[in-house]
């Protein structure tokens, strides 16, 4: 039996880096129909960065999909894109979570969830300009702005100053 597919765009953003922080989570899939059904997610915190909003939408879009699925994955981040399809994560978990200066890897709470998450899916990684007329990522900023601005702020019980 062959792995539904979806797609997923994510987008992160900070209103300072670091500041307050949102992200915006938008999911398309087909049903056995053909229907296609569109899910949006968001989430603001009181204080992060920007690089930590986009890597968290991924990692909670993965989570929030119930079944294992073969996932095409839109983000505008060269962080998140590249240390996925250029390897970087392998060579930091190769290395003991050390960049090249062997330094700490940033972020390493939130890739260790990453590996977690995206387990049990076959997921492709695909970089998009930002603010380029992306219909759905064009909503994701839209999503992770709200939730930054909103009232309803969680912590990022990960984030060390």
């Amino acid at each position: 039996m062959s792995m539904p597919t979806i797609e997923i765009y994510t987008d992160g953003a900070c209103a300072s880096n670091p500041g307050p922080g949102g992200y915006g989570i938008v999911m398309l899939y087909k049903d056995k129909n053909g229907n296609v059904h569109q899910k949006e997610f968001s989430k603001g915190f009181i204080c992060t960065t920007n690089n930590r909003m986009e890597l968290l939408a991924v990692i909670d879009a993965l989570n929030l999909v119930k079944m294992p699925c073969k996932i095409s994955l839109y983000s505008d981040s060269k962080y998140v894109v590249d240390a996925i399809n250029q390897k970087w994560l392998d060579s930091w978990q190769e290395k003991n979570w050390k960049i090249y200066s062997k330094n700490p890897v940033k972020n390493i709470d939130l890739w260790k969830k990453y590996l977690i998450a995206q387990k049990r899916h076959k997921i492709t990684f695909f970089w998009v300009k930002g603010h380029a007329s992306n219909k759905y990522n064009e909503l994701c900023d839209k999503l992770a702005v709200m939730a930054r601005n909103s009232s309803n702020l969680e912590t990022d019980e990960g984030y060390k100053n």
